[in-house]
């Protein structure tokens, strides 16, 4: 009988999941905001821009394509750290890194978002 020997963190299918789940969310919200700018008459206006963009439906899908977005790139990032970058220390200060721009991200998103 062979022993199995277990190790590594176990994100192998959450991960796998994630980032399909994630992408689906992006690819609907970009055939969501195709059709809303295909129903906007052809001489469009800063009104008529902004009245799309305050329209709860296209607000909320944008949070959540936003969230999606930023947990995509974060799943892919960490998962490129974990297999390249050898040194402990070296992986850590670029999570920091990474989960520090991506949280300004997320921010910055939010209040452009809000601010319309």
């Amino acid at each position: 009988m062979v022993g199995r020997e277990v190790s590594g963190a176990h994100y192998g299918l959450r991960d796998w999941l994630a980032q399909r789940v994630t992408a689906v969310i992006m690819a609907a919200y970009t055939l969501i905001i195709l059709v809303a700018i295909a129903g906007l008459p052809r001489t469009m206006d800063y009104w008529q821009w902004k009245l799309l963009w305050q329209a709860p439906v296209i607000n909320y899908a944008t949070v959540l394509f936003i969230a999606s977005l930023l947990f995509h790139a974060w799943i892919g990032m960490r998962n490129i750290f974990m297999d390249y970058i050898k040194s402990p220390g070296l992986r850590l200060m670029l999570y920091v890194l990474t989960i520090g721009a991506l949280l300004l991200y997320a921010f910055w998103s939010i209040q452009i978002l809000w601010s319309l």
